[in-house]
């Protein structure tokens, strides 16, 4: 009897793996004061990035939200069909998403989103689907 229970428990054990594996935490931070994003996997800090928030008359809501749902080639309906590539959205229509402004990174000029450069978009982008947007968290303090 005793074997037959570590056998169904081994067995309980390898059929939980994969569902584990698929379960890794991703969290991006973003630092409002410091306008920068760092990416957390599972404990591990993988990339620290400049960020441009939102900038005078405009917010960045800070808080912590869940990744709803991702866009590679999308473009704003609210601001003139503006490019938003890679575009992770976690709050209504607040992203994290690419900007060609590059020169602004690192300080506010954005509508209220959070842009980063178009090759850490495409990181971020590429992580956030990897893991699963249930999976992925955006934390934004100030």
């Amino acid at each position: 009897m005793r074997n037959l229970m570590l056998a169904v428990s081994a067995f309980l054990c390898l059929q939980l793996l994969p569902v584990m594996a698929q379960a890794a935490n991703l969290v991006a931070r973003i630092d409002i004061g410091s306008q920068t994003m760092t990416v957390v996997q599972n404990g591990v800090v993988k990339y620290q990035w400049k960020v441009s928030t939102a900038k005078k008359g405009y917010v960045t809501p800070a808080g912590s939200y869940s990744a709803k749902w991702a866009s590679k080639n999308h473009r704003s309906s609210r601001y003139n069909n503006a490019p938003m590539p890679f575009a992770i959205f976690y709050n209504g229509n607040f992203a994290v998403h690419a900007t060609y402004d590059l020169k602004r990174l690192g300080r506010p000029a954005s509508h209220g989103c959070v842009r980063l450069h178009p090759d850490n978009a495409a990181k971020f982008f590429a992580l956030a689907n990897g893991v699963g947007l249930g999976n992925t968290k955006i934390v934004i303090t100030r």
